[in-house]
């Protein structure tokens, strides 16, 4: 259970990277992951070896978020507070929000505390402390509604 646990961190962790260069740089969904699955999940660059990631959790995680983006966006802006606008948010920290709500919507197998604790994770490579409590609330705040 553990490597499958830690496949799904690393394909949390590459999913937030492949959505921001999707957005990025517009690179198309086929394209993005074709040169994720040949060049970044489980394969070796530069001397670097990355850790095997669950690809189908990967793809449904990057795939679902490129189609459904303002869905999720319109959950995400609701719970922010007043004064904040999603062209605030940082570029990053918006791809860890998208990546959190479409398991919160989703993925109902995974419970919400191991899926905000993966998100606080992922924030934590990224950002300090404060950014991780931002992450925390607008993802608790989501799962109330889609949740229950």
């Amino acid at each position: 259970m553990a490597a499958k646990s830690q496949s799904r961190s690393v394909a949390r962790l590459a999913a937030v990277q492949a959505l921001f260069q999707l957005e990025a740089e517009g690179t198309g969904l086929a394209q993005l992951l074709k040169e994720f699955h040949d060049h970044r999940l489980g394969s070796e660059l530069d001397d670097v070896q990355y850790a095997e990631a669950e690809r189908d959790f990967f793809d449904a995680i990057v795939s679902y978020v490129a189609r459904n983006r303002e869905a999720i966006d319109a959950l995400i802006a609701a719970r922010l507070s007043s004064g904040w606008t999603m062209a605030r948010l940082d570029p990053t920290m918006l791809q860890i929000l998208r990546a959190g709500v479409y398991e919160l919507m989703q993925r109902p197998e995974i419970s919400v505390a191991t899926i905000i604790s993966e998100y606080l994770d992922v924030a934590h490579a990224f950002f300090d402390r404060k950014e991780t409590g931002f992450v925390n609330g607008i993802l608790d705040r989501i799962s109330a509604e889609v949740r229950g």
